[in-house]
């Protein structure tokens, strides 16, 4: 297998400032530096590049745990996060989320090896930068289809705060013509009474002027 420039030499998973495993190829003081990172990492999901000399590196932090590799720096960083990212698939299937409640260097017995393993075939398979490569374009066209379903939705919500304002709108028209033709029907009995009390009052008068022309008479 071709051998590349730029070399994975440590790798560890941690949860915080934890360290759950690692994996360290090289003499120099790479594990001091890691640990000085994981104190300076806040618990937000992110993805970082740390210089150091010639070395570098790369730390992704995703749902609570950190995974973190040093590099030379001709690795670039396509290589690295691609391996940091098969190293969280590789430790989540096998771990799960049992990790919230284990010790330091709780699965280094075991996970360290597969730190190993990984960091060889990273380092010398010409094909783990066409498996990024592809990684990332499947998780651009992951984001823009996140990006679509989003716009749906925020449209499906404008749709929908649309909808529950025509149907206010309708009902404040609906108790307007209600309340408008209840007065008709109040001004409509007030001018009947009013016309029954001119139209009594008119009768009076004209009996009582009958009553004087006959008393008269």
């Amino acid at each position: 297998m071709a051998q590349r420039n730029g070399k994975l030499l440590y790798s560890l998973v941690a949860r915080g400032t934890v360290v759950l495993a690692e994996q360290n190829n090289t003499t120099g003081n790479a594990p001091t530096i890691a640990i000085r990172i994981l104190e300076k990492l806040g618990s937000e999901d992110t993805r970082v590049t740390y210089a150091q000399e010639r070395h570098m590196f790369h730390v992704m932090v995703a749902g609570g745990l950190t995974f973190l590799c040093m590099a030379d720096e001709g690795a670039g960083r396509r290589v690295p996060f691609a391996f940091l990212e098969d190293v969280k698939a590789s430790f989540l299937s096998s771990y799960g989320d049992s990790y919230q409640q284990a010790v330091a260097y709780e699965y280094n017995g075991a996970f360290s090896t597969v730190l190993a393993q990984r960091m060889t075939y990273f380092n010398s398979d010409p094909g783990a930068d066409v498996i990024d490569r592809v990684r990332g374009e499947i998780s651009q066209v992951k984001d823009i289809m996140v990006e679509n379903i989003e716009r749906v939705l925020d449209r499906g919500e404008k749709l929908d705060l649309l909808v529950d304002k025509t149907d206010l709108l309708q009902g404040e028209a609906f108790a307007f013509r209600r309340e408008a033709t209840r007065a008709r029907r109040v001004m409509w009995w007030k001018n009947v009474r009013m016309w029954f009390i001119m139209g009594g009052i008119v009768a009076a008068v004209i009996f009582l002027i009958v009553l004087l022309t006959v008393g008269i008479r």
